[in-house]
């Protein structure tokens, strides 16, 4: 049976599990080829409204916009507005806005009307800043996600793939200006990449800042057993850019995860969700099967012990980041390059 809870400091009640909304749309336009169609993204959907799931996170940089204009129509079709907690990201500015000065607060403008008029729907209830933009003032930002809000366009404002440092500098620079402070942040974090523990995970408890990670199942790895694949397996160069090279590091929490799923006879799946909802407010789970909706919502109702927990984490080693916040610290390096040399010239 499905739980709700409040996402951090805000009003919104979310279902345990968040339906992450990747692997839907058009297969032929964006950066994935294991994509599903609009008729199985209407099912999934379907499914997960009858099983309990609200809340629903997509991007515009999805599939080129297609995911969610798939989202945006099924949920038109299934779900009373009020009843749905709908969540999408916008991207920073491109080289060509730059170029024309565009102002951060004009680039947000743009995206949120997209986004809105892709859904078809006149607000976003959680408005995500998907990636850290290195190349446009924190002020432009947090000032054009407060007109989002003020506007009654956007509900409440989350991040994605940032530093705690950066969320932290963000929300105090809301606070001193009277903006609207981010939620929530989406982060990486699973069983198997657990970087976020360091310094994130004990700043959101501290401050009341919901989590809700992505690749909670790390790409469908916390859900295989050896020798068992799939369509996003094969296909997925991003993930196995994320995970391919820790394989050998990884190996032995997947295998105590098959094996902790055979003591309580249960799937991996479940298993891997349990242990991370004693972490966090809402994983985004992805779906593009039907038992994918299954296994989440079970997994909200299995209590793993301490234990079981322990058992989990032992054989876990530091891993390097990977993926959206390998590239962030490459750019934050090159920004501290950008103000060393420009405090030298001062």
């Amino acid at each position: 049976m499905m739980q709700y809870t409040k996402l951090g400091h805000s009003d919104l009640r979310v279902s345990r599990i968040c339906m992450g909304c990747m692997g839907f749309g058009d297969a032929q336009n964006g950066q994935h080829s294991w994509t599903v169609d609009e008729a199985q993204t209407r099912a999934i959907i379907r499914q997960g409204l009858e099983q309990g799931i609200n809340f629903f996170d997509t991007a515009i940089a999805y599939q080129s916009g297609t995911s969610e204009q798939y989202v945006g129509r099924a949920l038109r079709d299934f779900a009373k507005r009020d009843e749905v907690v709908v969540a999408t990201k916008f991207l920073p500015r491109t080289e060509a806005e730059i170029e024309q000065n565009i102002s951060g607060q004009e680039h947000i403008r743009r995206m949120l009307d997209k986004s809105l008029r892709n859904l078809g729907m006149d607000h976003i209830d959680l408005y995500i800043y998907h990636m850290w933009d290195y190349q446009t003032p924190l002020y432009e930002i947090m000032e054009g996600l407060h007109q989002a809000v003020q506007a009654g366009k956007v509900r409440y404002i989350g991040i994605s793939n940032c530093f705690a440092w950066q969320l932290a500098k963000a929300n105090a620079l809301a606070e001193r200006e009277g903006f609207d402070k981010f939620v929530s942040v989406q982060g990486h974090y699973n069983l198997i990449f657990r970087e976020e523990e360091r310094e994130m995970v004990p700043y959101c408890r501290e401050e009341n800042i919901a989590l809700t990670p992505y690749s909670a199942l790390a790409g469908g790895r916390l859900s295989k057993r050896p020798g068992e694949t799939s369509q996003r397996l094969r296909e997925d160069s991003y993930a196995q850019l994320k995970y391919g090279a820790a394989h050998d590091l990884d190996a032995p929490i997947l295998a105590r995860v098959a094996e902790l799923a055979d003591r309580r006879g249960v799937s991996m799946t479940e298993i891997a969700l349990a242990w991370l909802l004693t972490k966090v407010t809402a994983p985004v789970v992805g779906a593009t099967k039907p038992h994918h909706i299954e296994g989440a919502v079970k997994a909200v109702s299995l209590e793993l012990t301490a234990e079981e927990c322990a058992f989990l984490e032992e054989c876990y080693v530091p891993h390097p980041l990977v993926g959206v916040m390998a590239q962030n610290t490459a750019a934050a390096a090159k920004q501290s390059h950008v103000w060393s040399v420009g405090n030298q010239k001062l």
